[in-house]
């Protein structure tokens, strides 16, 4: 079996950063990816835009570059494809780790449904797009309840309810309205968040204003039914006519995977891993946290531009 200096679980963009600095230090690494690289991108809706500007989401000094202000999805998968091209990761994709344990003799032993490995360290960059936040309502079980949007054409001409007002939500509600949707948004907030991309916020609010798009605002989805939905307002219950609910509310880390390796987190409800910010280390040697998991619950904390740095501060601890 094969003994690395270094594996990496996630095969995302932090977890290519992550590569990235570990060949340049010429360690013996791999990266385990449980999907197709940079997965969780490529399970965003087909037509999404970056909040971002390409040159913040470049890794490994090779430029991103776009004919639009911000690049799309597909043109982030074609520039992190290329990514592999150049650097040619060592990877494996479509492997799912199951356990990450330390052994006696301080190295990490890696179960994945395919294999078994060894390594002396350990790099989690899973990200957090893979446990929808559940609504916790009868009729959440329903087929017509989704939690994931990809694009709009299958809601045409339907009753479609969207729950929430942030970024995807709102995403959502505009294409499948555009697409001849009959859409109504569910918002427990009293505004749409201010997290929205600035050049669709104006987007959703005249719609909203204008009564294209019905929304409901300090208001709860407190039942799914097969052609309804029941919702409670400030005004009271009500229920409406209904084909497809898009329960867009977020998604968390795999906080279990984090507990079941040691990682210790805080006991508030953010559940913050604890991990030291100058090595991005955890409370157990040798084994670290890069991208978007270091926040926990916190999931609007990192992104990409600003945690593209933890590859390079982890590999510096591992070579130190």
């Amino acid at each position: 079996m094969t003994e690395y200096d270094l594996i990496i679980v996630g095969g995302g963009p932090i977890g290519l950063a992550c590569a990235i600095e570990a060949q340049k230090k010429n360690l013996r690494y791999l990266i385990i990816e449980k999907g197709a690289i940079v997965n969780s991108i490529f399970n965003y809706p087909l037509y999404m835009t970056f909040f971002s500007t390409a040159e913040r989401l470049e890794i490994g000094d090779i430029p991103f570059n776009c004919l639009a202000p911000k690049p799309g999805r597909q043109e982030a998968l074609e520039y992190y494809r290329n990514i592999h091209r150049y650097f040619n990761f060592n990877i494996n994709l479509f492997e799912k780790v199951s356990e990450v344990k330390k052994q006696e003799d301080k190295s990490f032993k890696i179960v994945t449904d395919k294999n078994i490995y060894s390594c002396k360290n350990v790099i989690i960059a899973t990200g957090f797009y893979d446990i929808p936040i559940n609504m916790n309502i009868k009729g959440e079980e329903l087929p017509k309840v989704r939690h994931y949007y990809k694009e709009a054409h299958e809601y045409a001409f339907r009753n479609v309810l969207v729950v929430g007002a942030n970024n995807s939500s709102v995403d959502a509600a505009l294409e499948c309205w555009r697409k001849g949707a009959n859409v109504t948004m569910v918002i427990r907030k009293n505004e749409i968040n201010n997290r929205v991309k600035y050049w669709v916020k104006p987007d959703i609010e005249n719609r909203i204003a204008e009564g294209s798009i019905k929304a409901y605002f300090e208001s709860n989805l407190t039942e799914v039914r097969e052609s309804e939905v029941e919702i409670n307002t400030p005004d009271g219950k009500i229920t409406i006519k209904n084909d497809f609910v898009l329960a867009l509310t977020g998604y968390k880390p795999d906080l279990r995977f984090l507990e079941n390796m040691g990682i210790e987190l805080s006991n508030d409800e953010l559940k913050i891993p604890t991990y030291n910010p100058e090595t991005m280390e955890t409370n157990v040697k040798g084994l670290f946290l890069a991208g978007v998991v270091c926040g926990g619950m916190q999931t609007h904390k990192w992104f990409i531009e600003n945690s593209r740095i933890h590859a390079n501060m982890i590999v510096d601890c591992i070579t130190k």
